[in-house]
């Protein structure tokens, strides 16, 4: 028995029972879990008698779904004086139609087929924390996303995807993609920071400012405690949380970047992060109850700071490769200490990238991003000293000096 045969219709089947489900019990629309059902084997149906005799074939099929949802909305309409004429289950509809018609090609890839059906349920079903979402934006988020949009759809299309200049290293395309990677994640954080509101305490500031910038939320919480030592343990733990973040982000972009060595480059640093993150939950248990009120972070997706960025990327990218070619480990252990005082996603995308093109090797590529790591902590024990007083730094040099400690120890003890 071929499986295939019935594989196939049944995905096609199940998927329309999947959007059915939920607008039958969202209760809104002309269709639910049986109409959907049908409309996804119809369209299956339609698909295999396209292949048959003809394609109009699935087009008489989409226009008879439009007069028969046209229909029944044209009749409710009538009965009901509160019909509000939404379009949402009559586009799913259309949809799963298409899917069903998908599906009956032979060759075709049914993981997209399921792919597609879970992100329309998924939308479906999360309307009303999508609208709240939209709700709590001002002009300053739907902003942010416009430039965002700038940057990703604008620019990134028209940049030359081929390398030029010194040791052959700098892409355009690909340095502003890296932009698009970091403006993105800072933008996730930016918006949820925004919607948040008053909401944000201690915890949130740390996750949402590691996620927009923690050398920025270091130099917040430092400020937050300055003079009162009694705001000196909820400081540092913003710092902690922010700078346990920031390693994540590090691990995401080196995944992104150079996914085939990752399970070489990722492991040490996941150990560093598992130190880092238990110091974290220790002095999370000693955090006091004060309410915390830190300035909201700026806008990520501002073209001249991608701009800077992206310049900094490339200027890191060259340096790594400079220091490669002429200075050897040692150079780049220089340019990983450099570019890490201040920014870690530069040194860390330009070192993966690098390994990915086999003019790092592995071993030495992830000790690189790691000493850039320590090096950026080091930094916000001088930004803590200096803004936040010495409450605050007490505590930031026992944690971080642990976890210097541990990384000095994965740094000399991991095997080559």
């Amino acid at each position: 028995m071929n499986l295939e045969v019935y594989l196939r219709p049944g995905l096609a089947l199940a998927i329309g029972l999947l959007i059915g489900l939920q607008r039958e019990r969202s209760k809104e629309g002309p269709a639910g879990i049986r109409t959907f059902a049908l409309i996804a084997v119809a369209g299956f149906l339609s698909g295999i008698l396209s292949l048959a005799f003809s394609g109009w074939i699935v087009v008489a099929g989409i226009l008879f779904l439009a007069a028969a949802l046209g229909m029944s909305n044209f009749i409710r309409a009538r009965r009901e004086e509160d019909f509000g004429g939404g379009a949402t289950t009559e586009i799913a509809a259309f949809l799963v139609f298409g899917i069903g018609a998908w599906l009956s090609i032979p060759d075709s890839d049914q993981s997209l087929a399921v792919i597609f059906s879970g992100v329309i349920a998924l939308l479906l079903f999360y309307k009303k924390p999508l609208h709240q979402f939209v709700r709590g934006l001002d002009r300053e988020d739907v902003h942010a996303i416009m430039q965002f949009a700038l940057i990703t759809l604008v620019i990134l299309p028209v940049l030359p995807n081929r390398t030029f200049g010194p040791f052959d290293v700098v892409n355009p395309f690909t340095a502003w993609l890296m932009v698009v990677l970091i403006v993105g994640i800072g933008l996730a954080g930016y918006l949820l920071y925004r919607v948040a509101g008053s909401k944000v305490g201690t915890t949130l500031s740390g996750l949402l400012g590691g996620l927009v910038s923690s050398t920025a939320t270091t130099v917040s919480a430092s400020r937050f405690a300055r003079g009162t030592p009694d705001r000196a343990t909820a400081a540092a733990l913003i710092v902690m949380i922010a700078s346990a973040v920031s390693i994540v982000r590090v691990l995401i972009e080196m995944a992104a970047v150079n996914p085939v060595d990752f399970p070489v480059t990722g492991p040490p640093i996941a150990v560093f992060l598992l130190v880092f993150t238990a110091l974290t939950l220790i002095l999370y248990r000693l955090r006091s109850t004060d309410v915390v009120h830190l300035d909201p972070p700026d806008n990520p997706a501002e073209l001249k700071p991608a701009i800077l960025f992206g310049l900094l990327y490339v200027l890191v990218l060259v340096g790594v490769a400079a220091a490669k070619e002429y200075l050897g480990q040692t150079g780049l252990y220089a340019v990983g200490i450099i570019s890490g005082l201040t920014d870690m996603d530069a040194i860390t995308l330009s070192t993966a990238e690098l390994i990915s093109k086999d003019k790092v090797d592995v071993s030495t590529g992830w000790r690189v991003i790691l000493v850039a790591a320590l090096s950026n902590l080091v930094f916000k024990v001088g930004i803590v000293g200096v803004l936040g007083g010495m409450g605050v730094l007490k505590r930031i040099l026992l944690y971080y000096g642990i976890g210097i400690a541990a990384g000095l120890a994965i740094l000399f003890f991991w095997p080559w």
